[in-house]
């Protein structure tokens, strides 16, 4: 919710009917899988004995100490306040990831050996060709935003020819049209700036779209009156309309930012040593391939989380004339 809700509920998580659903759901999914083979069988042996001999006894046996372990997890967090509660699921999530993980028996020398090699080359190209991208992408999208939002037909129709084309295509496409069509036409470019050209023109089709909502979502009296003032156009947009249309924009492209940063893995086909070509190449060598795609993945998750703490930073230092 955008503001806290002042009136007084009962907590969802503590009325009995909701409990006893979540319970009946959990139990028919969790029966749905024979879970004897894992952890959780190993753990219930004292009680259904041999878990690969266990049959159905222990099949439903195993699925209900897990819904009554959920369960009664659901009831207790109830009683905290909501940041515990976040931090509280949190940390119950992570562990059962580190449990999925720990269950493909990884070499783990093998991640520590390869681990500075992926930091330092991998992360590092994927930042820079992603943060290289934004740049020309934002460029992009703001003129194609005026442009779209132009009385100018000539303009309005190159900038929505543009947006339609780009957003039409899969982006891998575009990757392959730049790096290999081009050199036919006797422009030769390197993987890295042709990785980047193409993740220019496919974001900033998005982003352009984004800038236009933004600017749009202005009301036009604020542009008539500045107008009236006798501003111009880049004054206008400078110091009116764009410090309104932030809030706006900013959301939106922070994800278009993430989002980069995964689809610039694409580039990973014209040979640029980004992580998930790193992870590709390092893994084949010794057939280690599950240690550098999870190796690989959790340092694209860190990216991610660090982006989008830094988005919420910026979110709320526009939006703090919301603040109550």
């Amino acid at each position: 919710m955008l503001y806290q809700d002042t009136v007084e509920s009962e907590v969802l998580v503590h009325q009995p009917w909701f409990i006893a659903s979540v319970f009946a759901v959990m139990l028919a999914v969790l029966l749905m899988f024979n879970l004897a083979g894992t952890t959780m069988g190993e753990l219930m042996r004292p009680v259904i004995g041999n878990p690969l001999e266990s049959g159905l006894y222990g099949r439903f046996a195993i699925a209900f100490v897990i819904a009554v372990v959920f369960c009664l997890n659901l009831i207790l967090i109830g009683f905290v306040t909501l940041k515990v509660q976040v931090g509280i699921v949190w940390f119950e999530l992570l562990i059962l990831f580190l449990f999925f993980v720990e269950s493909f028996n990884l070499s783990l020398p093998f991640i520590w050996k390869n681990l500075p090699f992926l930091i330092t080359q991998g992360a590092v190209t994927t930042l820079y060709v992603s943060a290289i991208s934004l740049i020309f992408a934002s460029l992009i999208a703001i003129f194609g935003a005026i442009a779209k939002l132009s009385s100018n037909g000539f303009a309005y129709a190159i900038a929505s020819f543009y947006t339609s084309f780009f957003r039409g295509l899969p982006l891998l496409m575009q990757i392959y049209l730049i790096y290999l069509g081009l050199p036919q036409l006797g422009i030769v470019m390197d993987a890295v700036p042709s990785g980047i050209l193409a993740l220019s023109l496919c974001a900033g089709a998005y982003m352009t779209e984004i800038f236009r909502a933004g600017i749009q979502s202005i009301d036009r009296g604020q542009w008539e009156a500045s107008r009236s003032l006798g501003f111009g156009f880049g004054l206008t947009m400078r110091k009116i309309i764009m410090p309104q249309a932030l809030p706006v924009i900013i959301p939106p492209m922070g994800n278009s930012f993430i989002s980069m940063l995964k689809d610039s893995s694409l580039v990973s086909v014209l040979g640029v040593w980004e992580l998930t070509f790193l992870a590709r190449t390092l893994g084949q060598e010794t057939f280690n391939h599950m240690e550098m795609l999870i190796a690989v993945a959790i340092i694209y998750w860190i990216l991610s989380i660090c982006l989008e703490l830094i988005q919420s930073r910026i979110e709320r230092y526009y939006a703090r004339s919301k603040v109550r």
